[in-house]
């Protein structure tokens, strides 16, 4: 599966050799998370989301085959992080 995902990615993307495939089991699933490099996140997304959606569907009916569960998340380094949620002022 990996090698699936791996192979997909690097023939969408311009630069292959920045893509980054981490698998992490997760809740009777896996859970995979593709990096790629910072221009290139378009290209994995698409117009849409319809790549990433393709990408997606084509990992899960994959894993059916072999009785798995998968998740395909893109990691985004573009997006900077979320600033931690205030805390509630006391009353």
């Amino acid at each position: 599966m990996k090698q699936l995902v791996e192979y997909l990615a690097r023939a969408l993307v311009d630069q292959p050799e920045a893509v980054e495939l981490k698998v992490t089991p997760q809740d009777g699933a896996v859970l995979y998370e593709l990096k790629v490099a910072p221009g290139d996140v378009g290209k994995v997304i698409g117009r849409d989301g319809r790549t990433v959606n393709a990408l997606r569907t084509v990992l899960q009916h994959a894993a059916q085959k072999k009785g798995e569960k998968a998740r395909l998340e893109i990691i985004d380094d573009r997006k900077p992080a979320a600033p931690p949620a205030a805390a509630p002022a006391p009353p």
